[in-house]
């Protein structure tokens, strides 16, 4: 072949040094430029040289689009990164966290804080498996997961896409790693990037670093602590992650004692790149730069010039890309920005490219939107409901236990705000950016799972909101009521007061003080447990924010499977108290971590 790059039997590094030799400033410089699907055409791909695009959260070719609907849309944007002179593919990029959750249709798995309580790395691995499958068959290439943060306050509107306090539960957890890009083989060198196939996608480790450890758990806030601190609680787990290859780090909108992540050299370029030998690439949040002065967006050109020096090396923009591209080239062009910055920074885009066979394989796989939200894919999103669950009491003044529950019961209350509600189940990040409620995708809610689960003869009366008059005449073997947290986001999700929203408390109160009640807690952390609601019921579960697969609620708690999930946090005993977490600030937890009942 003429161009060593075009040739796939070539050493990756030849390819990338022939490739990054025939290339202009404007296309390298539109390498480092990740743009929205809203703004993105074919024609803005091949006339910009655009590297990457992607779908900010919830954003999706039409509602209720499906794979297929979403493999052709991708597939229409890489024909334009076809046509240009030099035909370097882009890589899309979606945040598929639990599952490829912005696809109608897919399987959704539990978040994050539901897989640290199940302590089951080979499950994690077979969830990024999965994931990576149906992230394949919408075209897509890359996943913006994992998430390995350490949270250290349950305030933190992100709690729930960590895995854990606790810094070695969520190292077992970037299992998932591998999981989306597949196995590296013996002897692959630590931090360079690796992909297996065509049924992978790109991981990305994120958000680099302490997102979890801010000030109060406030969101995109400051995380105070020395660098031995942030070394050992919160870059540990990244360290997992390049040693299987990832291909990708995300900065974190957060700070470290004041500094601005994306603006750090210091921990970006000579710790990440230099000290631990990352060789893949570093990419920006969303409008991260547009976040660094006040008012959003100001002083632009700065913003350019302070994150791509740090080591930033791709931009999600996402929107203003001609602007983008032109301050950049200014900033190149006066000297401002060095070439060997640039180059540096493309030299690993390509790497990734060639890693993952996107210039042999730049379309879509048509052959996988037939595993999209397949039986084995929900049951192994069950499976991970079923171990996520965590006892925190069963049965009351020394009586015998309330679960497991008789599928033979003659008359079962269900009631609740979340027990038929699989936007609520899923949470956050699913088909919209923030989540919402209702019948939001396919998938089974805690209420259908009990109807299925038990027998024929037992009668279940579901009531949203029951009132005293709901007891009237009625003989209730027992109640199941489901409540908890609506879906929220980032920092929409900060919380001070972590009460039980919607009335909860008050609801769960009302049925325990008629009949005999199991609370089902459907939450994405700890919340405010009263003292009097604990001693009126009979059992509590926490569910978390469990996914699509209700079935796994139903499985657990009628008896078919025990309980094993156990507290991936410590649960406080009230807010004054916070933060507190194992072995530094524990004292007079209500449940401590790790805590679980078995049944």
């Amino acid at each position: 072949m003429d161009c060593v790059y075009k040739d796939p039997a070539a050493p990756v590094e030849a390819r990338v040094k022939d490739l990054l030799s025939r290339m202009t400033l404007l296309e390298k410089i539109g390498q480092m430029t990740q743009i929205e699907r809203s703004v993105a055409s074919a024609a803005a791909i091949r006339d910009r040289f655009i590297g990457s695009v992607l779908s900010g959260g919830g954003s999706k070719p039409f509602d209720n689009a499906n794979s297929a609907d979403w493999a052709e849309m991708i597939d229409g944007f890489q024909k334009g990164a076809l046509e240009t002179r030099l035909g370097i593919p882009i890589f899309y990029g979606v945040d598929a966290v639990h599952g490829n959750n912005n696809v109608y249709g897919a399987t959704i798995f539990p978040h994050n804080i539901g897989l640290g309580a199940t302590r089951d790395a080979d499950l994690v691995r077979k969830i990024g498996e999965v994931t990576a499958i149906e992230v394949r068959a919408s075209g897509a290439h890359y996943a913006f997961a994992p998430c390995v943060a350490v949270t250290r306050d349950p305030r933190w509107g992100r709690s729930y896409e960590s895995y854990s306090e606790d810094t070695e539960i969520v190292r077992k957890m970037t299992s998932l790693v591998t999981g989306l890009q597949g196995q590296p083989p013996e002897g692959h060198p630590k931090g360079y990037p690796f992909l297996a196939g065509r049924k992978n996608v790109l991981a990305s480790a994120k958000h680099f670093v302490g997102d979890g450890g801010t000030d109060k758990g406030i969101n995109e806030g400051n995380t105070i602590t020395s660098y031995e601190d942030l070394e050992r609680i919160h870059l540990a787990p990244y360290l997992d992650c390049l040693s299987q290859g990832v291909c990708s780090v995300m900065a974190s909108y957060s700070s470290w004692n004041g500094k601005r992540l994306h603006t750090d050299h210091y921990l970006l370029t000579e710790v990440l790149k230099n000290k631990l030998g990352f060789k893949g690439f570093i990419i920006s949040d969303w409008e991260a730069l547009d976040r660094l002065y006040v008012p959003h967006g100001s002083n632009y050109r700065q913003s350019i010039l302070s994150t791509i020096n740090a080591g930033i090396d791709i931009v999600m923009v996402p929107f203003r890309y001609e602007l983008f591209l032109d301050e950049f080239l200014s900033l190149v062009e006066s000297g401002e920005i060095l070439m060997s910055r640039i180059d540096d920074a493309v030299e690993r885009i390509l790497r990734v490219k060639f890693v993952a066979g996107l210039f042999e394989y730049p379309l879509a796989d048509s052959s996988l939107l037939e595993l999209v939200g397949c039986k084995a894919h929900r049951e192994l999103a069950r499976e991970a409901v079923r171990k996520s669950l965590v006892l925190l009491k069963n049965g009351k003044d020394g009586k015998k236990p309330l679960l497991p529950l008789d599928k033979k019961a003659k008359r079962i209350l269900v009631a609740g705000t979340h027990a038929d509600n699989l936007g609520f189940q899923c949470g956050g990040w699913t088909i919209t950016w923030e989540g919402t409620t209702g019948r939001i995708t396919e998938g089974t809610t805690i209420l259908d799972a009990i109807k299925e689960a038990v027998e024929d003869e037992a009668e279940v009366i579901y009531e949203l909101n029951p009132t005293p008059e709901t007891f009237s005449g009625q003989d209730f073997s027992f109640a199941i009521v489901a409540v908890g947290e609506g879906p929220y986001v980032e920092s929409g999700g900060d919380d001070p007061e972590l009460k039980i929203p919607f009335n909860g408390s008050e609801l769960v109160n009302l049925v325990a003080d008629k009949v005999p009640t199991l609370m089902i807690l459907v939450t994405g952390r700890p919340l405010v447990l009263e003292p009097r609601l604990l001693e009126k019921i009979d059992a509590l579960v926490v569910a978390w924010l469990p996914g699509s697969e209700g079935r796994g609620v139903t499985d657990v708690v009628f008896g078919d499977y025990a309980f094993e999930g156990r507290l991936p946090v410590t649960w406080f005993t009230s807010v004054d108290k916070l933060p507190i977490h194992a072995g530094e600030n524990s004292s007079d937890p209500l449940f401590p971590f790790g805590f679980g009942l078995s049944c």
